[in-house]
């Protein structure tokens, strides 16, 4: 780190980020510089609250993660979570604990994606706390959102006789990952990332939040569950059927596969359907939809260039997840995925 002063730092990294305009139009009432900022509220609104911690080899490792792409992500991950509500992030606050290999232009490059990230979702940036670390360098932000009053979408909706959708293809940030990790090839003096679809590389390290996804599902009203797919589309169909108390059956003929995805699985000798069901970090959404309204819903999503894909049914019974595979039969589908504190 550079020998200036904790408060020098910060405004170096911060200011001239975001206009004087677009912090008032975001209802910031002070931002950056006291000891708390000020945010205006709205009477037909409630607050969504997340937050989400990035670790240095643990989240992320300097060869498979650029420091701009660790900025944009660490925001984009709670972005994800507010989009997971039907809701719309408004203001973010960014706490750092930062080691001495990561420089003052290192940690420059690492706000340069953050706040790409704040612009793409008008996030104003307003505020946090910078320390040192001793090796690792961890990232958290916390993440304000708002929703309109009483109309948050939960996990606990999902009933028997309902669709279940996702909003986009999985595995795709895995495969990318599994890329990154493996060693250059130095007789060829090309790197792995150029040998795999940039698709993959850019869903690992750039994700995209189903944010206007959740939207559409909060203004119509006919999402009746969701979750983001952050550790794992099996995970998080999990995380549907126990809080709704119901079984959720997964097609596997109708889950989406990416050309990029298959080509490189099989490259690789991967079994495709590993990185779909447990892969995480996809950050599309999965959700649920009474049937009557599943033909409109892909209408709508279809008006406005987003993909929606129906991948099962929610049934009465136990709360597990089953997977129908492509020759019809039925399993259970284990709860993998993610997991900081695994078992054992």
């Amino acid at each position: 780190m550079p020998s200036q002063d904790e408060f020098a730092l910060i405004r170096d990294w911060n200011d001239g980020r975001q206009s004087e305009e677009f912090l008032d139009s975001a209802g910031i009432v002070l931002g950056i510089g006291d000891d708390a900022a000020v945010v205006s509220g709205a009477s037909d609104r409630e607050w969504l609250f997340a937050v989400d911690t990035m670790v240095e080899d643990v989240h992320f490792r300097d060869d498979t993660m650029g420091e701009a792409d660790v900025g944009y992500k660490a925001l984009a991950a709670n972005v994800s979570d507010i989009a997971a509500m039907g809701g719309v992030p408004r203001q973010a606050l960014v706490s750092i604990s930062a080691p001495p290999s990561w420089n003052g232009e290192r940690m420059k490059r690492l706000y340069d994606g953050l706040y790409e990230c704040a612009e793409r979702y008008g996030i104003a940036i307003i505020g946090g706390d910078t320390t040192s670390a001793p090796r690792q360098l961890v990232v958290s932000v916390t993440i304000i959102g708002t929703v309109e009053v009483g109309r948050a979408i939960r996990r606990n909706g999902a009933k028997p006789g309902q669709s279940v959708f996702v909003t986009g293809p999985t595995g795709l940030s895995a495969a990318g990952l599994h890329g990154l990790l493996k060693q250059r090839d130095r007789s060829k003096e090309t790197s792995v990332e150029e040998a795999i679809p940039q698709r993959l590389v850019l869903s690992h390290r750039r994700p995209a939040p189903s944010v206007r996804a959740g939207r559409i599902l909060l203004e119509t009203g006919w999402g009746s569950s969701l979750n983001d797919v952050s550790d794992g589309l099996a995970s998080e169909a999990w995380e549907i059927a126990e809080a709704s108390q119901a079984r959720l059956v997964l097609r596997e003929r109708a889950l989406p596969v990416s050309g990029d995805l298959a080509s490189y699985a099989g490259a690789q000798g991967v079994r495709l359907l590993d990185w779909m069901l447990y892969g995480g970090e996809d950050y599309v959404l999965i959700g649920t939809v009474d049937r009557i309204h599943e033909l409109a819903l892909k209408e709508r999503f279809r008006a406005e260039g987003l993909p929606l894909f129906i991948i099962g049914e929610v049934e009465s019974g136990t709360p597990e997840v089953v997977l129908e595979t492509a020759s019809g039969t039925r399993k259970p589908l284990r709860k993998g995925g993610y997991n900081h504190f695994p078992k054992g």
